[in-house]
Formats: C-alpha cells, structure tokens, sequence
C-alpha cells in the first residue's frame, strides 16, 4: 500500500473508534435513564465491537493501529520505519478530533466542548498504565504466535478493560486528547489528559520491552489496535 493509503486509513479507522467511543456514551447515556452502570456497557459493547471490525477492515492497509503508543511501540521493534511515524500519528489525533465531531454532530452536540469529567489521581493514572500494558501484551503476544485472532482479542481485551480498570481504559494518546473536546459521558478534563498520555505511553514501552524478550521473533506482523 502507498504512504498515502496507509495514512488515510488510520485517519479513517481513528475516526470511526472516537465517533464509536463517544456516540455510543452518549447514546447510552440518553437511554438508561440515569443507570452508569447500562450506560457504561453500552459504550462497552459497541467499542469492543467496532474495534474487531475496523481491524479487520483496515489492518491489511495499514496495520490498524489507531494508537500512537502502538505506532510508537510497532517502530521501535521494527515493524514501522521511523519516517512513517510522523505521518501515521497526525492522521490518528486528525481522525480522532473529526470522530468526535461526526458523534457530536449526529446527537446534536456542540461541534467541540471542553470535558468536565473529572479523572484525575493516582488510581486513575495507574489504572491507564495497566490497561494500555494489557493492550501491548495483547497485541504483541497474538501478532506473534497468532495474527489472524489480533484483531478479536484486542475487541476481547478492551472490551473487559473497560470494567477492570478505574478509567475504564483509554489506553490511546489520540483517544485521550479527543475525548477532552467531549463534554460527555466519555469525555475527561483537559487538565487530566496529559498524565493519562504519559501513563500510556510508559505502559506501552514496558509491555514492548518486556514482549521483547518473552517472544523474541523478529518480523513481527503490523497488525494491532
């Protein structure tokens, strides 16, 4: 596939997880009638769904990433050269802030609004360093042993993130800045947002290293969330 392709598939393929992630809180959020618990699996199901079926769809262009932690933590092991880094991870924040939008616009939400949802402390911070090594893990242990089931473990796994960590996993640096410009059920404060960045990003390097050397396979698959 051409640079060109590749990039416009993670700007699409980011597009539709952000108008996913946000559409279905808000949905969610309207119908349960004040029920956190309705509206949360709600978000659930449809993140985890869509994720199974945009990495199918977009994995054999570009791989799927849709993260730059994955993007990040695929160059450094090789699978991506560093020259395409730039442009894989402006079309991931470019495809996130137009999901947002497209979410917003089709419930009638201000275009862009800054987030009110508080996520802020230690618990927080760490439970995005869990989810986004879980993630790594995932990725890494199946494009290495079994490709073809990444793209429904990785549905699996945020899937079940969402209910075991206090933040209900992000695990994605361009999700996080996105979701900022969401004052919604999916939304987290812009204030909040760069110590969940930094979080992620140190879980994705822990899980990179430590896969290194737990599955050391050269060639590894560019197929990830």
């Amino acid at each position: 596939m051409t640079p060109v392709r590749r990039i416009a598939s993670e700007a699409l393929g980011t597009a539709f997880l952000l108008a996913t992630v946000v559409g279905s809180g808000i949905m969610g959020e309207r119908l349960a009638a004040g029920n956190v618990a309705v509206a949360l699996l709600a978000n659930t199901l449809a993140t985890g769904a869509m994720l199974v079926a945009l990495i199918l769809t977009f994995g054999p262009i570009s791989g799927a990433h849709m993260n730059p932690a994955v993007t990040l933590a695929d160059a450094a092991q090789g699978g991506l050269t560093w020259r395409e880094v730039p442009g894989y991870l402006a079309a991931q924040f470019f495809g996130a802030y137009a999901g947002v939008a497209a979410a917003h616009l089709m419930f009638g939400e201000p275009v862009y609004s800054a987030s009110q949802h508080i996520r802020a402390g230690a618990p927080q911070l760490f439970s995005e360093f869990i989810a986004t090594f879980g993630l790594l893990s995932i990725i890494w242990g199946c494009a290495r042993q079994r490709p073809s089931a990444v793209p429904f473990a990785v549905g699996a796994y945020i899937t079940g993130a969402y209910w075991f960590t206090a933040s209900t996993s992000f695990a994605n640096p361009a999700v996080t800045a996105a979701r900022a410009a969401s004052n919604t059920f999916a939304g987290i404060r812009p204030e909040d947002a760069p110590g969940f960045i930094a979080a992620q990003l140190a879980g994705a390097a822990v899980a990179t290293l430590l896969f290194r050397w737990l599955i050391p396979i050269q060639g590894v698959p560019n197929n990830a969330r």
